[in-house]
């Protein structure tokens, strides 16, 4: 097969170093203590069960995939193989694993608990986050759909060799570094107090975590890349307030803190706190929902309406203080997809009053607006959109809910509208494919899209060799999605990350910035933990 060229991280926006410190010599030992800011507390430590950011914040210490995201040279590479090969016709890939990966319990990993993993991910019945990925592998669905208890496509040769045959011609990296795919041991995953008691194969393994308060983890010995990790310990504190974070990041009480809008700006006018200020251009798209399964929004008139009475472009300034870039449609600016040429939903409340008396809301409707508290995304936003509906006859509802059971009520489809941030690359067509019909709202699509025309674009954009020819497809696709409107498309995400003198090694991580390899972190004798 003619190799496929990733060109998702041609033109990425990385606006911060690939690392907060010109300093080479590592000091061992110390405490790096993080953050973790979306929420007041962690969905879950079972990793397959949760695709929460905040979650996975713990979940890069603790576990390893397949391959990561090397933000340096911004490329997926392997992580527990050494090698792989591919067939021909791009389909059949051969991994030599790495022989020195252990779990934190002292056994070594081996093809079958790459095999377990991903067969526990695609049990139907549990609807784990992660199988929006492992589907690529053949046999996947049928597992999922409980007509088969193997993943045909999975074949052990050997302890430390795996053939996995997917179903479209694409690099599997792009699906297999996700937390949610990490590689978990069999029989710890079956006690029962394993989300208590997490097991992985990660730099760092776990000492303890105090509900509403932190996790703490500490050094792994017998971690597979030499000398690593050079912390002592990682403490994660729960911190969703910004204001909290602000005052313990001035008390250089924690190392590192994502900073919103508000803090943004004051970090930049500061000479001192503007020295440590690593950005990034995440691939982030934050948007507002629509379920059709709610009448009005059936109905692609509607929901273009929806974008048109919002002036994004005012909230994105006011509010997000230019901390973001605004959103066409649903691939982030760094995909090669992204069509230049099309632009934004206009700000245009009479062609928005226009379509919805087409569609038979001449006199508006009500709908229900589910939020979390979220600075950046969330209640501020839908305060400053509401206003705006109401001038077109719209009059939107806010339901307010805790960002820990966000992703649970937009899983479950429990929703009129919903506002959200969700990854959008590295990939194009794995993400795209969170749109396609015959995905599952379990696996992503969670406004059951389903339009002939862009799933044939997709089937078409797997099957191809030719990348200039896949580029041109998943670019008509992401088009399809502007024309339909499935969501109000509000801004890709730039990220900020605040971080003290004293550590280094961060890296500016596009698929989430609080996302860090934590067994390349460290900090200097200047820091005040011991």
């Amino acid at each position: 097969m003619r190799k496929l060229v990733w060109l998702a991280v041609a033109g990425l926006a990385v606006l911060g170093a690939a690392t907060a410190s010109a300093q080479t010599t590592p000091r061992k030992g110390g405490t790096i203590r993080m953050t973790a800011p979306y929420a007041a507390s962690f969905g879950s430590l079972d990793f397959h069960t949760t695709p929460r950011a905040q979650d996975e914040i713990v979940g890069k210490s603790l576990n390893r995939t397949l391959y990561n995201f090397d933000s340096s040279t911004n490329k997926l590479v392997l992580e527990l193989a050494t090698s792989v090969t591919a067939s021909p016709d791009g389909l059949v890939h051969t991994f030599k694993l790495r022989q020195d990966a252990y779990f934190h319990n002292g056994r070594k990993m081996t093809a079958d608990d790459i095999i377990w993993s991903y067969t526990r991910i695609m049990d139907g019945a549990k609807a784990y986050p992660g199988a929006r990925y492992v589907r690529l592998i053949k046999g996947a669905i049928d597992v999922e759909k409980g007509t088969a208890k193997e993943i045909s496509g999975l074949k052990k040769i050997d302890d430390f060799t795996l053939e996995m045959t997917i179903t479209d011609i694409t690099d599997p990296g792009f699906y297999f570094f996700d937390g949610t795919t990490a590689i978990l041991p069999k029989e710890e995953v079956e006690k029962p107090n394993f989300a208590n008691n997490p097991v992985g194969l990660g730099p760092f393994k776990f000492k303890e975590h105090i509900p509403g308060s932190r996790v703490v983890l500490e050094r792994f010995d017998k971690f597979y890349k030499p000398g690593k990790p050079y912390a002592d310990r990682i403490v994660v504190q729960l911190m969703a307030e910004a204001a909290a974070r602000d005052v313990a990041f001035r008390n250089k009480e924690i190392d590192t803190s994502i900073l919103g809008p508000a803090q943004y700006v004051a970090y930049r006018a500061d000479p001192e706190l503007s020295k440590g200020i690593l950005e990034v251009a995440e691939m982030f798209t934050r948007s507002m929902r629509m379920n059709p399964e709610f009448k009005p929004f059936a109905d692609k008139r509607v929901r273009q309406a929806i974008n048109y009475a919002i002036d994004t472009d005012l909230i994105i300034k006011r509010l997000v203080k230019d901390k973001a870039y605004r959103a066409t449609s649903w691939l982030p600016l760094s995909s090669p997809s992204f069509d230049k040429a099309v632009k934004p939903y206009a700000y245009d409340p009479e062609k928005a009053k226009k379509l919805l008396a087409d569609a038979g809301y001449a006199n508006g409707f009500e709908f229900e607006w589910t939020t979390s508290q979220n600075e950046s995304w969330g209640l501020p936003i839908v305060e400053a959109v509401i206003p705006m509906l109401a001038k077109v006859g719209i009059k939107a509802k806010p339901k307010l809910i805790e960002t820990t059971v966000l992703t649970d009520v937009i899983i479950k489809g429990d929703f009129q509208a919903v506002i959200s941030s969700s990854l959008t690359g590295p990939d194009s067509l794995a993400q795209l494919r969170c749109f396609y019909s015959k995905t599952p709202r379990s696996a992503c699509n969670y406004v059951t899209f389903n339009n002939p025309a862009f799933d044939k674009l997709l089937d078409d954009a797997g099957q191809t060799t030719d990348a200039a020819k896949r580029v041109d497809l998943l670019r008509q696709a992401n088009n399809i999605l502007y024309e339909e409107a499935p969501v109000w498309f509000f801004n890709y995400n730039k990220a900020v990350l605040a971080y003290q003198p004293w550590i280094h090694g961060l890296q500016a991580n596009p698929t989430e910035i609080t996302h860090q390899y934590t067994e390349d972190l460290w900090v200097d004798e200047k820091s005040p933990a011991k």
